[in-house]
């Protein structure tokens, strides 16, 4: 049986092609918001760092009603990182949206996003946003896109796929690029016509498979789900099993049922087939778990996430300067933060170590545990992190593998040579280069992940800001053998105490400082970094010795030349293997592992 009332439908794209700017018009064109609501740009990114970085980390859930046809819409995020996302919440809907932007056309996320659709069976309706871009291009961006399903094996109904052209940020769709703009009603009218509505057994046993969760702290894990076959209600007993783990068998009670609404959720006794849900009152539900009637319990096949591919160690702090500016400092805070957040993030991994001090954490990608370092940091958390390191598998031979990635870069051609020298530098194999006629030249890598570790803001640098760097995890190949990642050495505080702008000017003839004077350091703090590949300890805490002559020149104020001021990020790229990044909410702070000087070296030999 087909459910004609609902479409459900994903939003797919490559990162800042204008997914969620295109769930604002819609929601704002179906009367979801008064008239004289005034409502935020980007309404679906929830969270302060996705609004401050532009960008989507968790996918959202949200529901418009179009001519009594309810359209339930999951917005999903567009980076690499958190692709773990966009795989699961596709098992809800029937059909996708994949939003190309008019001008920079197929991207690398655009293709990991479309071969999980296409992988499916999803029918695609394909949006050109951005048409109202100068520079946009919509006619060579179709053939992109019909040469990137033709390279995705797509079925021949897939390559038959309506094609709409959009500006989000002026609200309109058009079925031809002839046609007078005015609302989304052609975007709306596709996806009623497109789309095909929720099919399955009203009669037959209840079957919803969760792929999301939402964590709330009333109410604890909340489970989101489409409900297969048959109809859920409130007070049902239900079990839970689980198609990766068959010993799974546990009794449940579903005590409270929501739908979406716009942006809200909605209390509603009983669903039918084709509705989204979501489900509050079981403590342990998992994402792939199968919600089922106990006369015929029988879970709905899931694939597993994707695994991570890179780690870093998050230590208790136990600088000097520990636990003055945090509000949760012990292992035990940090511990129940990290798992706390395994409720709702599934492509991350939380392991103790041999010491209570310290965790492993593994994610996606460096963006991935960034955005976790910096939620914690905004919520009182105080903990040091250790460089980040890919994990190596071995294969059957023995053989030692590593994560890659495939990174394309977009660059004007006179930095091209500098990039293709780093890269090179880096174990990365040149697969492809093209220019584009405008001055600007197209690159494809092979790299090892290990190899982009702390490369981003090198880019940013040799490209005056101007290169576009992507990549995707291509798959575990055979070990590229050592990359040397910091030409540079760090310059070291000497003694603990207050930098004083006459140490600090002797200083800053070694290198580039990352404080300026009043601040608090520590015997071991790096306080900079040098110009020559060695690490050298200094004194900024030194004030000049006073004595009873004068000369004209001595009293002449000393210039400072303004500090670095890194970013998390920055930071985070900088640190090496015998270094951590010491985090406050107030303060990033980079420090030796070892602080005493003298067992410094003394490591430093027997590493040798």
């Amino acid at each position: 049986m087909k459910r004609e009332d609902i479409r459900n439908i994903a939003i797919i794209a490559h990162v800042d092609h204008g997914k969620t700017t295109l769930v604002d018009e819609l929601l704002k064109q179906s009367g979801v918001f008064r008239a004289n609501q005034t409502v935020a740009e980007r309404v679906m990114d929830s969270g302060d760092i996705e609004r401050e970085r532009g960008i989507t980390i968790l996918s959202k859930n949200t529901a418009v009603t179009y001519k009594d046809i309810k359209i339930n819409i999951i917005d999903t995020p567009g980076h690499a990182d958190f692709g773990g996302e966009v795989e699961r919440v596709l098992k809800m809907v029937n059909g996708v949206i994949l939003v190309v932007d008019a001008f920079e056309g197929s991207m690398p996320q655009t293709k990991f996003v479309l071969r999980k659709a296409l992988e499916l069976n999803l029918p695609v309706i394909v949006c050109i946003n951005k048409i109202d871009r100068p520079e946009a291009r919509p006619m060579e961006v179709i053939d992109e896109v019909l040469e990137l399903l033709m390279d995705l094996d797509a079925s021949d109904a897939q390559l038959d796929c309506p094609f709409v052209f959009a500006s989000a940020r002026d609200g309109y769709a058009l079925r031809s690029l002839e046609d007078e703009p005015r609302d989304m009603t052609p975007l709306f009218e596709t996806i009623i016509n497109s789309i095909p509505a929720p099919e399955g057994d009203p009669e037959a046993g209840t079957q919803v498979l969760i792929s999301t969760i939402d964590y709330n702290e009333y109410v604890g894990r909340i489970g989101v789900g489409k409900v297969d076959n048959g109809s859920i209600r409130v007070n049902q007993e239900m079990v839970m099993v689980n198609h990766h783990d068959p010993n799974q068998c546990k009794k449940v009670k579903i005590s409270k049922l929501y739908e979406f609404d716009g942006l809200n959720k909605v209390d509603v006794t009983e669903a039918g087939i084709g509705s989204i849900v979501a489900i509050s009152g079981i403590a342990d539900i998992h994402i792939g778990d199968t919600l089922c009637s106990p006369e015929h319990p029988v879970p709905i096949p899931f694939q597993k996430i994707s695994e991570p591919t890179i780690a870093m160690h998050f230590l208790v702090n136990d600088s000097p300067l520990a636990g003055k500016e945090g509000k949760y400092v012990t292992s035990r805070h940090l511990r129940d933060r990290l798992f706390r957040e395994l409720n709702t993030d599934v492509s991350l991994r939380v392991e103790e170590t041999e010491t209570t001090e310290c965790f492993k954490v593994s994610g996606r990608g460096e963006l991935h545990l960034s955005v976790l370092i910096e939620n914690m940091r905004r919520e009182g958390y105080e903990f040091a992190v250790s460089k980040a390191e890919v994990l190596y598998r071995t294969d059957e031979k023995g053989h030692k593998l590593e994560p890659m990635e495939r990174a394309y870069i977009d660059v004007d051609d006179e930095y091209s040579g500098n990039v293709i020298q780093k890269l090179g530098e880096r174990k990365g194999e040149l697969l492809n280069m093209s220019s584009n006629g405008s001055g600007s030249t197209r690159l494809e890598f092979l790299i090892p992940a290990r190899g982009l570790i702390g490369y981003r803001g090198e880019f940013l640098t040799d490209t005056k800001g101007t290169g576009v760097l992507n990549t995707i995890f291509e798959g575990y190949g055979p070990y590229k053998g050592d990359i040397q990642y910091r030409k540079q050495g760090s310059l070291i505080a000497f003694e603990a105490g207050e930098a004083i702008t006459y140490g600090l000017f002797n200083a800053q003839e070694r290198g580039a400082l990352f404080i300026g004077p009043g601040e608090k350091v520590y015997a071991g703090m790096v306080i900079g970094q040098n110009g020559k590949a060695e690490d050298i300890e200094l004194n900024v805490c030194k004030t000049k010795k006073l004595t009873n002559t004068r000369s004209s020149s001595a009293d002449e104020a000393l210039k400072l030349t303004p500090p670095r001021i890194l970013s998390l990020e920055q930071c985070l790229e900088f640190i090496d293997a015998d270094e951590l990044l010491e985090i406050t909410p107030k303060s990033l702070r980079i420090r030796k592992k070892i602080l005493d000087p003298t067992l410094r070296k003394r490591a430093a030999m027997n590493h040798k």
